[in-house]
C-alpha cells in the first residue's frame, strides 16, 4: 500500500504544535496565577484565586481543545500582558503565550473561520483608517516619508548598502509621530544607519490573531518577516511593545520552527538606547530642570528600568516615585478591563498632582494618547521620554496630537487641519470618523 505523504507544515499548524509543546511543559504549579496583577480585576473570585492549580489546568485544557473552566476563561480574557507570570515560572514556560493561545481557542469555539476572517478584516481596516488619517492631519509628505509612509519611505543609509538596523515603528505610533521622529533623530545623532518600516503595510498580524484568524495573521507576519531581514546586524529595533511581544513570543519562534532558523533578533528601542547610553551621555548637553514621574508598564522586561536610567542621565532631571501599581504591557492592553484601566489612570493622575511634578512621562505611544488630554486639567505636562531626551540634545517636534486632542471637538480639529486634509486628498467624512475615534479613546474622563 502506498504511503500518504505528510501535509506540509503551515504557520497555523506550527503555532498549534508550539502551543501543545508549551502545554506539555507546564507543571500546573499555579505560580503564574498567584502573581498575576489582573486576576482579581479580571473577575476571579477569592476562592478561584486560592486554587491557582485549577485555573492554570483550565487554561491547558482550553489550549488542547477542551472547555476548561469559568475561572480559566475569565483569566485568559482579562490578560493585560504584564509578564509577571513569565518571571514566576521556574520551568521556562511562557504562561502569557498560553493565555494568548487559550483566547484564540475560545474564539474558535464562538465563531467559524469565515466570521473570524471578517472580524479580522474589519478590525484591520479601522486601524489602517485611523493610523493613515491621524498621521496625515499632522505631517507633510516629507515627514511622512521619513517615517516610511507615503511614497518612498526614508532609507537612512547609502544606496545599495544594507543599513545597520531596521527600525520598525509598528502602526499606532504614527498617530503620535513626534515620538517616532525623535527616535530617528537619536539614531542619527548616534551615527546609526537604519531603514524605517511600519504602518499597516508592514502589519505584525496581531489584529487578525486577536480575532482568531491565525491563517491570515501568519501570512501577514511572514511577509513582514521577509521585509525585515535586510540589515547588516540581523537586528530589528521595535518601537511598539505589542509588536515586540507578537513577534518575539508568537511569530518568530513559529517561523523558526517552519524554516529552521530565526531570521533576525528584535530589540525594543529603549533597551537599544540604554545599551548605547555611554555614547548618548555626551550628547545630553542642555539641562532640563524638571521633577518628573515615570508612567510604568512592566510587560517588556527591562524597558521601564532602562527608561529610568536614560532619564537620570539627562542633566536637571529629578524622578519622583508615585508608588502606583505597575500593570500591563501598555495602556492599550488594559482595554479588556475598562474600569480597572480607568481607576489606575485616575489614581496615578491624582498621585502626580499631589507630588507636585512638572510632568508625567510615558515610554509608549498608547500611554501618551490616553493621558495627554489630561494636561488641560492638571498642573503638570504629559510627555514622552524622548521629548525630554530630545530637549537635552536640542531636538524638538511639536506634539500636534496632544494639541488637537485637547480641543475635544471633532469639527474644530477638522477645521484646524483643513490644509493638510486638502494637501493629502483626504475625505473629510472619513477623517472626521478617525478624529472621533481619537477623542473616544479616553479611558479616564477629563475633569471639564
Amino acid at each position: 500500500m502506498a504511503m500518504t505523504a505528510a501535509a506540509p507544515e503551515t504557520f497555523e499548524s506550527a503555532l498549534k504544535a508550539r502551543a501543545d509543546a508549551m502545554a506539555d511543559a507546564c507543571t500546573r504549579c499555579g505560580k503564574c496565577v498567584e502573581v498575576c496583577p489582573a486576576a482579581e480585576p479580571a473577575g476571579l473570585t477569592v476562592e478561584q484565586r486560592q486554587n491557582p492549580v485549577d485555573v492554570i489546568s483550565g487554561i491547558i485544557d482550553i489550549v488542547r481543545g477542551g472547555e476548561g473552566n469559568a475561572a480559566a476563561a475569565k483569566w485568559a480574557s482579562g490578560c493585560v500582558l504584564s509578564g509577571e507570570c513569565i518571571k514566576a515560572c521556574d520551568y521556562g514556560v511562557n504562561p502569557r503565550f498560553l493565555l494568548y493561545m487559550a483566547r484564540i481557542a475560545m474564539s474558535h469555539r464562538k465563531k467559524d473561520a469565515a466570521a473570524e476572517r471578517r472580524a479580522g478584516f474589519d478590525a484591520y481596516r479601522l486601524v489602517a483608517r485611523d493610523v493613515s488619517h491621524i498621521s496625515q492631519i499632522q505631517l507633510d509628505d516629507s515627514l511622512l516619508a521619513r517615517l516610511g509612509q507615503g511614497a518612498k519611505g526614508k532609507v537612512q543609509h547609502d544606496a545599495g548598502a544594507q543599513p545597520d538596523f531596521i527600525f520598525y515603528t509598528g502602526c499606532n505610533v504614527l498617530k503620535t509621530p513626534h515620538i517616532a521622529l525623535l527616535a530617528l533623530d537619536v539614531m542619527d545623532a548616534l551615527g546609526i544607519t537604519y531603514e524605517v518600516m511600519g504602518g499597516p503595510s508592514h502589519c505584525c498580524g496581531i489584529v487578525q490573531m486577536r480575532m482568531g484568524d491565525v491563517a491570515t495573521s501568519g501570512r501577514l507576519a511572514e511577509s513582514a518577516v521577509d521585509k525585515f531581514s535586510q540589515s547588516k546586524t540581523g537586528q530589528v529595533l521595535s518601537w511598539c511593545p505589542s509588536c515586540q511581544v507578537q513577534f518575539t513570543e508568537t511569530t518568530l519562534p513559529t517561523v523558526e520552527r517552519l524554516r529552521g532558523a530565526k531570521p533576525f533578533e528584535m530589540t525594543p528601542f529603549t533597551l537599544f538606547v540604554h545599551k548605547h547610553l555611554d555614547r548618548l551621555r555626551p550628547l545630553l548637553r542642555e539641562p532640563v530642570p524638571m521633577r518628573i514621574a515615570l508612567h510604568r508598564h512592566p510587560g517588556v522586561h527591562g524597558v521601564v528600568e532602562a527608561a529610568e536610567e536614560i532619564l537620570w542621565a539627562v542633566p536637571g532631571i529629578e524622578i519622583v516615585e508615585l508608588d502606583q501599581p505597575e500593570v500591563g504591557l501598555q495602556s492599550n492592553n488594559l482595554r479588556v478591563l475598562p474600569e480597572f484601566r480607568k481607576q489606575l489612570q485616575l489614581a496615578e493622575l491624582a498621585a502626580a498632582e499631589a507630588a507636585g511634578v512638572d510632568a508625567l512621562v510615558a515610554v509608549y505611544h498608547s500611554d501618551h494618547r490616553e493621558l495627554c488630554a489630561h494636561e488641560r486639567d492638571y498642573p503638570f505636562r504629559i510627555m514622552n521620554i524622548y521629548e525630554i531626551v530630545g530637549a537635552s540634545m536640542g531636538l524638538h517636534y511639536d506634539d500636534h496630537f496632544k494639541r488637537l486632542k485637547i480641543m475635544q471637538d471633532a469639527e474644530a480639529i477638522l477645521a484646524d487641519c483643513a490644509d493638510l486634509v486638502r494637501e493629502h486628498g483626504l475625505d473629510p467624512d472619513t477623517t472626521r470618523l478617525a478624529i472621533q475615534a481619537m477623542l473616544e479613546e479616553q479611558p479616564a474622563p477629563l475633569r471639564g
